[in-house]
């Protein structure tokens, strides 16, 4: 064997998944998988997505064809948090890491396909304040103590309320501006979105088969690319499909 052999490792978003999956694990989490290839029922319908949102649009969608049976590349990993709901009772703990597919242009922030990361929490009793606690619990845990998070009000068919997610920026410490400028991560703001989250939409548990007078939860979307990016100093996610081993090698 040639003395020249090098050891090979993880790819900077195996590795990410690999560390996501520990620290929910922590949280009493475990993992859920689910088919690429999805329904239109899964994908927009049982998630309260209405006929006429423009991401069922070919904009957004890549359909499969012949198209009968409305099968498409999923767009998210959320379908599989009805899969899971409909053969599993509460409680529900699960995060599902996977890649989803965008029909959309590529450039140094987005992709055609890419690795997004769901969370699901069903209980009895599940409030706003547990997805706040569990969620600066991951992003403490992924990149300091010193990390803060807010949430602000938003909109997404399948949660409600619905909040997106910022992070306190890590590179000027929060502050929005550092000696020599405006921070050039968080643009001077201080905070850096990282994902969207909010209070399971009634209608989401009813199409999944749960009485959602009896059950509440929570669920959260985040890219893992994007995890991968901020943590990692990486400003093209065209980078982490290149296989370029010079790239590769670093990490």
């Amino acid at each position: 064997m040639s003395g020249n052999t090098t050891e090979g490792h993880l790819h900077p978003l195996s590795q990410m998944i690999w560390q996501v999956t520990e620290i929910f694990k922590e949280l009493g989490f475990s993992v859920a998988e689910g088919p690429e290839v999805e329904t239109e029922f899964y994908n927009f319908d049982a998630l309260n997505v209405p006929k006429d949102h423009p991401a069922r649009d070919m904009q957004d969608t890549f359909w499969l064809k012949p198209n009968a049976l409305g099968q498409l590349l999923r767009t998210h990993t959320s379908p599989v948090q009805i899969r899971h709901m409909q053969t599993h009772q509460p409680p529900i703990r699960i995060i599902v890491p996977g890649k989803v597919f965008r029909f959309e242009a590529t450039d140094a922030t987005h992709e055609a396909q890419f690795y997004q990361l769901e969370g699901l929490m069903i209980g009895d009793d599940v409030s706003m304040i547990q997805l706040k606690g569990t969620l600066e619990y991951f992003l403490k845990r992924l990149f300091g103590d010193e990390v803060k998070i807010r949430l602000r009000s938003s909109y997404f068919p399948f949660v409600e309320p619905g909040v997106e997610v910022d992070m306190s920026c890590g590179n000027c410490a929060g502050k929005g501006d550092l000696a020599t400028g405006r921070c050039p991560v968080c643009k001077g703001t201080g905070w850096i979105e990282v994902m969207g989250a909010g209070m399971v939409h009634p209608h989401v548990l009813q199409a999944a088969g749960l009485d959602a007078s009896k059950w509440r939860g929570f669920a959260f979307g985040v890219g893992l690319d994007r995890l991968v990016m901020m943590k990692r100093g990486i400003d093209d996610i065209r980078l982490l499909y290149s296989g370029d081993e010079r790239f590769l090698k670093q990490f």
